[in-house]
């Protein structure tokens, strides 16, 4: 069972020595009872009291690492089951799979396609996480395509191969990467588990029932193997579902451990068209993979899928922002026109494209509003008359335009008079309401 902090703080030292990073030893122990921090930042603790507090405080969902090359792809360490309780810590990898029996030439050019593939996002560059290699026939083979694929892009990597002696080929030609290898089962997971251990591999079991899948967890941990990857081994929609987050809630919400770990979804197994491929891999991200693995490289596939995940995995408390400051768009000149708005990363992209897009050179004056938009931000008087006059004063911009007028959004027209007091000398004007409008109210624009 899961402890309290009052628990967990009985077991301290109690010495508030605050070398742990927290003013107190309760606000330590409160948040190793919320899974937030790790007991290894107390120097204090006794060994008796580790041992028993180790595993209260190891967080419910195990965290997985794969890496190549200083690339990683992170999943688990989890501790709610919705976002807006909180926060999702690591994204869902999400990969792309080739097959060894494609001729060489063409997996070289399919991974160097989609490992290229680079879309920015409010200020983020999105790009797939990794590759999964497939086996088909022989070791040789798949060591062939593995290595052919790290020679074109030093991504994570996901082995499947059912074989384990394939397998062992396959990951001495991953060698220098730490890939997570795929293929155990309750027939053959002792084997895949000595495979793990010899290469400092995570690996994935897969079962058909939740029971066995919990049972086979158990003897893989004890044979020595902490980082696990489940497949559920259904693949339609309503059961991946049901099971995906059934596993979820029983590690979050029961602390039950041998399901205490990260999940495996595979897309295209569970739909034939790409449009359901899509709506498989949506779920997959929202309703818990920890790792999806895509059988094709498409961009217009893969890149809502990248700004979904993108929302998702961010603090629903900290909105997404951009830097504050002076943003030139089109090359702007001394007599070109300055606007402004806030540091809201979605709002930013909506007035920086618009401007960009017509063609027309620029100044963008991006005031800090602590990550809001406009009107959230006039309500909550974190865009106002100081605050705008402030950014203008601190940036320099009047230096480097010769008619010192300012655009303000048209939703803030309320702050032009308030302006024109903080900024002696300036030319407050009232622009558009909307991003939309911003191109043609720059055509007659005049200095």
């Amino acid at each position: 069972m899961a402890l309290s902090g009052i628990q967990i703080y009985k077991m301290l030292p109690q010495t508030n020595c605050k070398e742990c990073g927290f003013p107190t030893c309760l606000a330590f122990a409160m948040k190793l009872a919320a899974k937030q921090a790790d007991l290894d930042k107390c120097p204090y603790v006794s060994d008796e009291a580790r041992e028993k507090l180790a595993e209260a405080a190891a967080p419910p969902v195990r965290l997985v690492i794969i890496s190549a090359d200083g690339r990683e792809v992170k999943s688990g360490n989890e501790i709610v089951l919705f976002r807006h309780e909180k926060t999702f810590f690591n994204p869902a990898g999400l990969f792309i799979r080739v097959y060894d029996d494609q001729p060489l030439d063409k997996i070289k050019a399919r991974v160097e396609e989609a490992a290229s593939y680079v879309v920015e996002y409010v200020g983020m560059a999105l790009t797939i996480d990794g590759f999964a290699v497939q086996a088909t026939g022989d070791g040789d083979t798949f060591a062939a395509a593995v290595k052919g694929v790290l020679d074109t892009a030093k991504f994570p990597l996901i082995l499947i191969a059912t074989d384990t002696a394939v397998m062992a080929q396959g990951l001495e030609a991953a060698e220098g990467t730490r890939p997570l290898i795929y293929g155990a089962t309750a027939g053959n997971w002792e084997a895949f588990a000595d495979l793990a251990k010899k290469h400092d591999a995570p690996m994935v079991i897969r079962a058909d029932s939740l029971s066995v899948l919990a049972e086979l967890t158990e003897k893989i941990k004890a044979a020595g193997i902490e980082e696990i990857v489940l497949d559920p081994g259904v693949r339609d929609l309503k059961s991946s579902l049901a099971l995906n987050t059934l596993i979820r809630r029983m590690a979050l919400k029961k602390n039950f451990k041998p399901l205490g770990f990260p999940i495996i979804s595979f897309p295209g197994e569970c739909a034939n068209d790409e449009g359901m491929v899509s709506i498989a891999a949506t779920q997959a991200i929202t309703k818990y993979g920890g790792f999806v693995v895509l059988d094709r490289f498409s961009p217009a596939t893969l890149y809502p899928l990248l700004a979904l995940r993108a929302n998702i995995y961010t603090d629903p408390q900290q909105p997404i922002q951009v830097q504050p400051g002076v943003y030139e768009i089109n090359d702007p000149q001394a007599d070109s026109a300055l606007m402004v708005t806030t540091n809201f990363s979605i709002t930013y992209f909506s007035v920086a494209n618009e401007i960009d897009g017509s063609g027309i050179p620029g100044w963008l004056l991006v005031a800090d509003a602590e990550g809001m938009s406009v009107l959230t931000a006039w309500a909550a008087g974190k865009f106002d008359a100081e605050r705008i006059a402030k950014s203008v004063k601190t940036t320099g911009i009047g230096e480097k335009i010769s008619h010192h007028k300012l655009v303000i959004p048209g939703h803030v027209s309320v702050l032009l008079g308030e302006l024109e007091e903080e900024l002696p000398g300036w030319e407050i004007l009232v622009g558009p309401r909307e991003a939309v409008d911003i191109p043609a109210y720059l055509k007659v624009w005049q200095p």
